[in-house]
């Protein structure tokens, strides 16, 4: 198990020699420092606690800067926990950088999805609208709350309702890394991945794995391949 934290930069396409199009997702992979460590003895579990990105020391909190201060960096604009037996071994100070994974590996994907705010039923569930002459008097209201003499004193839970849209945390399973360059510093999955753009991801070894698609495969072994020179 490993994983690494990046952010989301947009999405491009990229072509495989036969001319086949693929979407894939740029994220950008800074330099994950370790700042510190979760042990079993003291805190019940195994864990790295990372910074990614830089950020000025005068908007930085004082529990936070002394968090900073103890690992001997610079303040972090954000600190996540990061599990996985083969990025535990890494000490305080030190770095993740996303050569961590190679091409061709199966990632799962960890954001939060677009925020839409308060929205009616039609936006988010695609309800149907009423009708638009002037004298219906019912256009995009909620609709009926009856539940067929059950429960006659409530609403029945689960009713699909008007209300908050996101943001909520989602995990996209089993994305294909198309391609990791530590030298410039990105990694691009094919697909898409979940939250706006510039928003944090996190890349983890796949809780359930699943084997690549054939035209993955292909894609894979043809960009591997233009990175050697072959």
């Amino acid at each position: 198990m490993k994983s690494i934290v990046g952010r989301k930069v947009g999405m491009t396409t990229v072509f495989a020699p036969d001319g086949t199009m693929y979407p894939v997702t740029v994220i950008e992979v800074l330099p994950n420092v370790v700042l510190d460590k979760r042990t079993v003895e003291k805190n019940g579990y195994e864990a790295l606690v990372v910074g990614y990105e830089d950020k000025p020391a005068r908007t930085v909190s004082k529990p936070k800067m002394g968090l900073f201060k103890k690992a001997n960096v610079s303040p972090k604009a954000s600190v996540l926990e990061l599990k996985g037996d083969e990025i535990y071994g890494k000490n305080v100070g030190e770095t993740l950088t996303c050569d961590l994974f190679a091409n061709g590996e199966v990632v799962d994907l960890i954001g939060h999805n677009k925020g839409h705010g308060y929205v009616g039923t039609i936006k988010h569930y695609h309800h149907h609208i009423g009708p638009k002459g002037h004298g219906s008097g019912y256009h995009r209201q909620i609709g009926s709350l009856a539940n067929n003499g059950r429960c006659n004193n409530r609403v029945i839970p689960g009713k699909k309702m008007s209300g908050h849209w996101g943001p909520k945390q989602c995990t996209v399973q089993n994305a294909v890394i198309v391609e990791s360059n530590a030298e410039k510093g990105y990694i691009l999955v094919k697909g898409g991945v979940p939250g706006p753009k510039k928003a944090l991801v996190v890349l983890r070894t796949p809780a359930r794995h699943q084997f690549k698609k054939p035209e993955v495969k292909a894609l894979v072994k043809n960009t591997a391949t233009e990175a050697k020179g072959e």
